[in-house]
């Protein structure tokens, strides 16, 4: 059974659920938006069976995550949540573990894999390379991408924020949704997650993450040099499985089929077939498979 704890980094009183054999090699399983952390619990199930432990947290602005000061910046910038990763990982003495994750929490391991990478075993990300280019947060994508993250430009005006207050639960369904056509989610599953949402600092990480990205507000400054390190797109060392849903309704197939040259250790990339963008929840098995590759070679 997962055992829900808490540990406090310099900025935040993380919540998070660990499981597992106390001296298997961790594993940190990392969510993104607009989910939690109850994407992984068939995946850890199988992990844990496996003989390795796993640690699952609640990224800043979600579930019982809280910030320790009122004046810490809500920011979602992926400097933020690669540091975030870096600082749990010292709060519980962790020198090197697998990281994996997908959505915000792929950004996050990739970022530690990337500027930290004697920290980290291995790597599962979903998507591919998930660093930002912010370099480039000024120029247009193809039209059929735009069209596809309609959300994120919604939460830059007044409007889109009052409707993430007001109906949470809704847009994320509806993201859900349009992210994983080929996954037949019940309410119970989707509700185990939405009470996450209520956090109440979800709406401005969420806003802050997605106007920062465009360029459309500034980052919090104590992340400056970490975004500048991020800005060279650094490459990628640790051993490396990029997983990708074949029927991901937001960032499609093809858009990973090129992302090798960003990694130099070992590295593959599957496509998995009848998965969208959650591959964690939608095809446990497949993504488990990938981590405990990782970590039976990183034991052997």
């Amino acid at each position: 059974m997962a055992e829900l704890a808490r540990i406090r980094t310099p900025l935040l009183d993380i919540a998070y659920e660990h499981s597992g054999p106390a001296a298997g090699i961790p594993v940190i399983l990392l969510h993104g938006f607009p989910y939690d952390i109850r994407g992984y619990d068939d995946a850890v199930a199988l992990i844990n069976d496996a003989g390795f432990r796993t640690i699952v947290p609640y990224l800043r602005g979600y579930g019982p995550t809280r910030f320790l000061s009122k004046d810490t910046i809500r920011s979602g910038q992926q400097g933020a949540l690669g540091q975030d990763l870096l600082d749990f990982m010292d709060a519980l003495r962790i020198g090197k573990a697998v990281v994996a994750g997908y959505d915000w929490g792929g950004r996050a391991a990739c970022v530690v894999s990337a500027l930290w990478p004697e920290r980290v075993r291995g790597l599962v990300s979903c998507t591919g390379y998930n660093i930002q280019d912010l370099t480039k947060a000024l120029m247009p994508v193809a039209p059929e991408q735009e069209a596809r993250q309609w959300y994120q430009y919604y939460f830059h005006t007044e409007r889109g924020r009052n409707g993430l207050v007001q109906n949470r639960a809704g847009i994320s369904k509806l993201l859900w949704k349009m992210w994983s056509p080929s996954w037949n989610f019940d309410e119970a599953t989707f509700a185990r997650s939405a009470l996450s949402f209520d956090n109440e600092d979800f709406v401005d990480v969420v806003v802050h993450s997605y106007m920062h990205r465009t360029a459309s507000v500034a980052g919090d400054p104590r992340y400056d040099f970490v975004e500048e390190r991020l800005s060279a797109q650094p490459k990628i060392s640790v051993p490396t499985i990029v997983l990708h849903g074949a029927d991901d309704g937001v960032g499609p197939v093809k858009g990973s089929e090129n992302h090798g040259r960003y990694f130099t250790g070992p590295y593959e990339r599957r496509v998995i077939a009848d998965a969208g963008h959650n591959v964690p929840q939608e095809k446990p098995q497949e993504f488990a498979d990938a981590v405990l590759q990782l970590c039976k070679t990183a034991s052997a």
